[in-house]
């Protein structure tokens, strides 16, 4: 597919001896498309030309050599230019490229033979999946997705929280009352139970925190029974977790948590102490970083033991050796800032620059009701993440049966809509916002929302079946599409690879959600002004072929989210 702005850089390039791909960073695109399809600002030249922009513009206006092929026509505003390309060209590009590459359509191989290993979802085990680790989950899943569309191999981790003093509670509570509750229902909820029911009574009877430090000792220890029992609670959690992922559409890799470090923290610590990098501090071992305006990195905490950081370093060294990564990415909230910022610099510190430098903690929001208050604090409300895919699965099999009675596979694709609608909720504005968990605003068929851009595609879909079309792109008239709401369809469209390239740069996925309700709502004002089944053949094809391209991107879009789309709704 012609690379229009590399073809403008590359003209200008000739004119003005300046490196075209200086230029190409140069070029935009301009908030109104009366304003041309490209606009060049000639002032960024003027030091190095020692000109007027309005004097370079005019020159390169004059000397530019692209052919009809590309450009339409080129005008001069202030020290800008505006530069309109061939729109039928533009039309014939992104379809042939569609029809070529399909659902592939938009992805490269800028990052062949490259591991990006992303650190995400990361729940705590013994416990329900809680809808504080959905944006994790969902971010995460959505970046493994889009490196992956981009040629390089992801790797996703799920950093498992299966380690520590939550476990002796755990094992000692479930000794203590495991006759007191049913586990043949929901085994994780009546081990959730116990050790809500340890944390109160702890407070009464100071006792019973050093019975689990017993147990957790004995774990660490490697005592058979307690490793049997953390073995059965870890894999009861991953069984109880699998269903949330597969709902989510989230794979992982390697479930390697923090108890698969415990084994190697003392070769981290052995390392930092021959470095000369270890300093006492009130009882504790820490890396002094206030030269970096940083407080003290904790790696052994006064009491004798490791702590998060200690087993951060121990996994990032085990990730350096195992996928020598291009890029090592943490989906984690935004109040480990600083926590990841130490870790990084302490890595650096130990001489592995050139891997701190290709590390990247990606922080994110809270998830807040519509009062801006925390889902699942003071008010109360629901927090299992289980709980909120099956009840968003509900709403929208109910919303079926007042809308459209007769559809088929209703619970199909009610899943499809529920669960779709939740990730888009959380990936369509920027991560590092709070997400608003709103049932109104997120089953809106109407609204910015998931269950529009799937009610758009659906719609697509419709057209085609009802047209009986089958993509002939060699016998479509490309000039048949000249409406504004066309062109700006199309202009979207081949922006699509652009795009998806931008949210890995950003590692930001709602840079691909936001693209998509642009996508919908233009092909949505397209539809409204013209028919798209009409008596003029030549028409209704080229009509019909923009519509098919607009499902493929649709679908190919939200597959990068995570969502799935329904053939009907």
């Amino acid at each position: 597919m012609v690379n229009f702005k590399s073809e403008i850089a590359k003209a200008i390039s000739k004119i003005t001896n300046i490196d075209e791909k200086e230029l190409e960073t140069y070029i935009e695109i301009p908030p109104n498309s009366d304003l041309g399809d490209y606009a060049f600002p000639c002032f960024k030249l003027a030091k190095t030309l020692k000109k007027a922009p309005p004097v370079i513009a005019q020159e390169i206006k004059e000397q530019i050599c692209l052919g009809k092929d590309i450009l339409e026509k080129i005008e001069i505003v202030g020290g800008y230019l505006n530069i309109y390309i061939n729109k039928e060209e533009l039309t014939k590009n992104v379809f042939w490229e569609i029809e070529k590459k399909k659902e592939l359509y938009g992805s490269s191989n800028i990052g062949n033979g490259k591991n990006v290993v992303i650190d995400y979802s990361a729940p705590n085990i013994a416990k329900p999946f809680h809808i504080g680790h959905l944006r994790s989950t969902v971010i995460g899943g959505s970046l493994y997705k889009i490196y992956n569309f981009l040629g390089y191999n992801s790797v996703g981790i799920n950093y498992l929280g299966d380690w520590g003093l939550q476990f002796g509670k755990v094992m000692a509570g479930y000794d203590m009352w495991k006759d007191e509750y049913d586990f043949t229902k929901d085994e994780i909820q009546a081990i959730l139970k116990i050790y809500i029911r340890f944390n109160q009574e702890e407070k009464e009877k100071p006792e019973l925190t050093e019975k689990a430090r017993e147990y957790f000792k004995r774990l660490e220890d490697g005592n058979e029974k307690e490793i049997k029992t953390w073995k059965w609670i870890r894999n009861l959690s991953l069984a109880n977790y699998q269903k949330t992922y597969d709902l989510l559409n989230s794979k992982f890799d390697s479930y390697n948590g923090e108890s698969y470090y415990n084994d190697k923290m003392d070769a981290v610590v052995e390392e930092l102490r021959e470095k000369n990098l270890l300093k006492p501090s009130e009882g504790a071992e820490v890396v002094d970083l206030s030269e970096y305006d940083m407080p003290p990195c904790i790696i052994i905490t006064s009491a004798g033991t490791t702590i998060y950081a200690t087993r951060d370093l121990a996994s990032l060294k085990d990730r350096i050796n195992k996928y020598n990564f291009e890029k090592a990415i943490y989906v984690v909230g935004n109040e480990q800032r600083l926590h990841f910022k130490q870790v990084f610099k302490v890595l650096e510190l130990m001489g592995y620059p050139e891997y701190a430098a290709k590390c990247e903690h990606v922080p994110f929001g809270l998830v807040v009701d519509k009062d801006g208050e925390k889902i699942g604090s003071r008010k109360g409300n629901s927090v299992f993440l289980e709980d909120i895919l099956k009840e968003a699965m509900q709403k929208v099999e109910k919303i079926i049966e007042e809308k459209n009675p007769n559809l088929e596979d209703k619970k199909e694709v009610a899943r499809k809509v529920g669960v779709g609608a939740i990730i888009f909720n959380d990936l369509s504005n920027s991560r590092i916002k709070d997400e608003i968990f709103d049932w109104d605003m997120l089953l809106n068929f109407q609204g910015e929302t998931g269950p529009y851009i799937q009610y758009i595609y659906v719609r697509t879909k419709s057209l085609l079946e009802k047209a009986g079309y089958t993509p002939e792109i060699e016998k479509v008239d490309f000039s048949k599409l000249k409406e504004t709401e066309a062109i700006q369809t199309i202009k979207l469209l081949y922006r699509f690879n652009e795009i998806v390239e931008n949210a890995a740069l950003k590692n930001e996925p709602s840079i691909v959600a936001r693209y998509l309700i642009d996508v919908a709502q233009s092909f949505s004002s397209f539809y409204n002004e013209h028919k798209i089944i009409t008596e003029d053949k030549a028409v209704q094809d080229a009509r019909l072929a923009l519509t098919y391209c607009v499902g493929t991107v649709l679908k190919t879009g939200v597959t990068l989210l995570g969502m799935e789309m329904p053939n009907k709704m």
